[in-house]
């Protein structure tokens, strides 16, 4: 990423970019930082778009070789094609030799590192990968977003909003956006801010969903399953969702019974730091044994659910009153 921003910067770029991972935010940003930076705006005559995997090879390389028109480069920009996860041999052997006033840009989900498109662009080009930001990023990020707003606020409340919203950049823009607007009058945001106007994203709905299964509160529980489906999640989404919680309390159980300090909790299981105290308080709640269990009877539930022995809502349902029910 800093190779990207220099040669953004300098406005000096290589000739095949490609840009990959999982934060869909970053990936928009850059891709249209670089559209702005390498072709001229409304220019149609030199700028190309290609989305999806019926994208024509043949009609990608015939336009690379056609001269810009009274421009100083040819800008091709394409996303999510498949060609870097597919094998595309002719695409590979041509971007080894590009004119030297065509320039590519791909913007992928998935890519084979084996594969030879990905290996010709490592070599010709630049390469960059747009992870999933970690927590201290991000509170910088919130951190300079709240300062161009003319705004203060308070560490805690950064973790706050990490912590309801989720680590995903777009649902956090969409979410502060919310929130500039609701303290437009106010110098500063608050907790009760961010409780009055930030969504809770589903990981927090499954985190109090199996919260309630551990305190036994089996009207509660259902009625967070309830409450997911009215909001269109279908069921076996809901199912995965608390399975994934569950395998990550077995593991923080395990790690903690080791005595591994949090930070490396945090880093292991892959949740922020900050995080790592209410899932050691979730994860007692139940025993090696009992954890266990639930995963093993989610993964039968969804086998019964996939040969057609049980319906997706109900069985859910019942996979809830079974470990939420008093002893």
């Amino acid at each position: 990423m800093k190779r990207l921003n220099e040669d953004l910067k300098n406005h000096a770029f290589k000739q095949i970019y490609l840009l990959y991972g999982e934060e869909a935010y970053l990936k928009k940003q850059y891709k249209n930082r670089l559209k702005d930076a390498m072709a001229a705006e409304g220019d149609s005559m030199n700028y190309t778009y290609f989305e999806g995997k019926d994208t024509n090879v043949k009609e990608v390389i015939d336009l690379a070789e056609t001269m810009p028109f009274f421009a100083e480069r040819r800008v091709i920009m394409l996303q999510n094609t498949g060609f870097f996860k597919n094998a595309c041999p002719e695409l590979a052997d041509y971007l080894k030799n590009v004119p030297e006033t065509t320039y590519f840009v791909f913007i992928e989900d998935e890519i084979d590192k084996r594969g030879k498109v990905y290996k010709t662009v490592r070599d010709k080009g630049c390469v960059v990968e747009l992870a999933r930001q970690d927590a201290q990023t991000l509170t910088k990020w919130i951190l300079g977003n709240v300062k161009r707003e003319g705004k203060q606020i308070a560490a805690s409340t950064v973790r706050q909003i990490l912590d309801k919203v989720g680590m995903d950049m777009e649902n956090l823009q969409n979410e502060l956006e919310k929130l500039f607007c609701y303290t437009t009058d106010k110098a500063s945001i608050e907790p009760e801010d961010v409780e009055a106007v930030c969504t809770n994203h589903i990981k927090n709905q499954i985190f109090d969903l199996v919260n309630a299964v551990a305190e036994k509160q089996q009207k509660k529980a259902l009625q967070y399953y309830y409450d997911l489906l009215t909001l269109k999640e279908p069921p076996m989404r809901i199912l995965f969702l608390m399975i994934r919680q569950f395998r990550l309390l077995e593991q923080v159980k395990e790690m903690a019974g080791k005595g591994m300090p949090p930070k490396e909790i945090a880093s292991a299981a892959g949740v922020p730091p900050f995080a790592v105290g209410k899932y050691q308080a979730q994860a007692k709640a139940f025993t090696k044994k009992e954890l266990r269990k639930i995963i093993e009877a989610g993964a039968d539930l969804e086998e019964s659910v996939k040969t057609g022995r049980l319906g997706d809502r109900l069985s859910v349902e019942l996979f809830i009153v079974e470990f939420s029910r008093k002893a």
